[in-house]
């Protein structure tokens, strides 16, 4: 698909999310927007490799043609994104996840289920099937569903870790929680809510979840119209109040595409090293220096997975791996590995695997682990030298805090 096919289709200046498709009209990607038109003319730049990826710049290759689904608000559009590419599962965006590290909402099987977020590796262990109702996700975008999530909870207020208490109807002794106190939770704690009542607030959240706005929007009309024949006026006002705040969704805070993937307008190094006892408790970490000040926002820690003895190459490739399945993060301008040509080649091989094009440095220490040479481009190395002894140093650092934080969990004793 080139740019000249995309002026042939009229897409909208709104939120939804949109649909690159192959030529028998199969789902290649899926992507959310807050204006249809001008986030799919952005993949159309020439810098698409760097901007998105090898994965995405194939992707648009192979497209022939776009589709789209307006919504009403960009709070609609990232809830649908997320059911359409785990309904669909287009190969484009299943290359780039790693549910692991990505966000779910969790609703749990009690008599007032709780609604929470969990890590995708946490939910196994923490809400095995029979603890859960309902899950939703992976949310690759952890800061966009937890505000998202604040502007559901405001719509249909949850109860989160809150105890019920079991009676029914006016206060009777239960201490109301914060977020009660504040409008987020029902009653669950005071006994403001009954079960049933509380089960269609969740119901409803959960059809919303699933992009049927619709028909909660039906639901609510139905109980209105039930409360106000039962002259019970004030619980059908309040769904009254629901079904407005559900058509005049106020979503300013979620208005923001997602992060280009290319370098930023900074000069960007990112540090990688690795460290561990004896091959135990072996962690890995990135810190990133942004023209000479190290970005502590940006750090990152590796738990490694597949490395069981002291292979610290192994190690490396795997938290590169990792890290470069997050094409949500942007790309460094220079890579420093602590090590030698090991390290570098091992760099190489995974960068050549993501089809990337970055430069590496390593630096190599001395007996007492004390940088003694920088290996790699000699003009890359003269004019950032400075920067890279920084993000090796904090590399070090930052590495050998998070092992020792491990180590000191298992109870291993130092040497």
């Amino acid at each position: 698909m080139t740019l000249k096919d995309l002026k042939k289709i009229k897409l909208p200046d709104g939120p939804g999310v949109y649909f690159f498709r192959d030529s028998k009209g199969g789902i290649l990607y899926i992507g959310k927007a807050t204006s249809l038109r001008d986030r799919v003319k952005s993949y159309f730049s020439r810098d698409i490799i760097f901007t998105r990826g090898p994965v995405v710049q194939k992707m648009i290759t192979d497209a022939k043609t776009a589709t789209w689904i307006e919504t009403d608000s960009v709070l609609e559009a990232f809830i649908l994104e997320t059911n359409l590419i785990k309904k669909y599962q287009p190969k484009a965006n299943v290359q780039q996840k790693d549910d692991k590290s990505f966000n779910f909402i969790v609703i749990t099987k009690e008599a007032f289920p709780r609604v929470l977020l969990s890590r995708g590796k946490d939910v196994p262990r923490d809400f095995p099937a029979k603890k859960r109702l309902y899950i939703i996700g992976p949310f690759p975008q952890g800061g966009m569903l937890k505000e998202g999530m604040r502007i559901i909870r405001k719509i249909f207020p949850f109860r989160d870790k809150c105890s019920p208490h079991l009676a029914v109807g006016p206060p009777s002794g239960g201490k109301a929680c914060f977020n009660r106190q504040i409008g987020l939770c029902p009653g669950v704690c005071t006994g403001e809510i009954s079960e049933a009542d509380y089960k269609k607030t969740i119901k409803n959240l959960t059809l919303f979840l699933e992009g049927k706005k619709a028909e909660v929007l039906k639901n609510l009309a139905g109980q209105m119209k039930a409360y106000a024949k039962r002259r019970e006026f004030e619980k059908a006002n309040k769904v009254k109040r629901t079904i407005f705040a559900l058509e005049h969704i106020h979503d300013i805070s979620l208005i923001k595409e997602e992060p280009a993937r290319g370098p930023v307008a900074n000069f960007r190094i990112e540090a990688y090293d690795i460290a561990h006892l004896g091959g135990k408790e072996m962690t890995g970490v990135m810190v990133v220096v942004e023209d000479g000040k190290a970005k502590k926002s940006d750090y990152r820690k590796f738990k490694i997975r597949t490395i069981a003895s002291a292979d610290d190459t192994g190690a490396l490739k795997e938290v590169l791996s990792r890290r470069f399945k997050h094409v949500e993060w942007s790309l460094p301008n220079l890579i420093v590995v602590d090590g030698s040509v090991a390290q570098r080649n091992a760099t190489h091989k995974i960068l050549k695997e993501f089809s990337l094009k970055i430069p590496i440095v390593s630096v190599v220490k001395d007996e007492r682990h004390k940088p003694k040479d920088i290996e790699g481009d000699k003009e890359v190395v003269s004019k950032h030298e400075s920067q890279i002894l920084l993000a090796n140093s904090e590399a070090h650092r930052f590495a050998i805090a998070y092992h020792r934080k491990l180590r000191r969990k298992k109870f291993i004793p130092d040497r």
